[in-house]
């Protein structure tokens, strides 16, 4: 017989791992229970700060028997854009796969349009009302967030290499 077979688990390390365990829960579950204060996110925080709404924009999405993907601005009834398949609008696809997911996942319709934001701190939103997803399309990049920026209605210009490097070209 060994000498494990004689001698019982030492009782504080389990005790102390018991504790680590209940410790771990109760900090990831007081943001919900409302005894920790909430995570802040981007929208709460926008919300706090009083960043106003520059432009909004209700958009549909479907897929065209040739591959197109058409967007429909649902408060004028009209194509806001269609973007050729093949064309580099790989990542508003990815992004619309995510959320149809989610919507499926959550047993709501397809028909519901979504939410394009644009907000005076130049953050750039597309929400699903139907599930209350948010999606910060900054976060993927210039490139990415350039590519839902496109179907709003105000283009801006872009800001120059000069003017993102705080050079002033004379």
């Amino acid at each position: 017989m060994s000498e494990i077979d004689d001698k019982p688990f030492p009782v504080v390390p389990l005790v102390g791992a018991g504790m680590l365990v209940a410790m771990t829960i109760a900090l990831a579950a007081g943001p919900r229970l409302g005894y920790l204060p909430p995570i802040a996110t981007a929208a709460s925080e926008r919300a706090a700060h009083h960043v106003a709404t520059v432009e909004t924009r209700s958009l549909a999405f479907a897929d065209r028997a040739d591959g197109a993907l058409v967007v429909t601005d649902t408060g004028r009834g009209t194509a806001a854009a269609v973007l050729p398949h093949g064309v580099n609008n790989g990542f508003i696809r990815g992004v619309l796969r995510g959320m149809a997911r989610d919507r499926k996942l959550r047993g709501v319709g397809a028909g519901a349009p979504f939410t394009l934001t644009l907000f005076a701190d130049d953050a750039l939103t597309l929400r699903d009302p139907a599930t209350g997803r948010n999606i910060e399309l900054g976060s993927f990049g210039p490139t990415n967030r350039q590519s839902f920026a496109d179907l709003l209605l105000t283009h801006r210009p872009k800001p120059s290499a000069a003017a993102i490097d705080g050079r002033i070209d004379l």
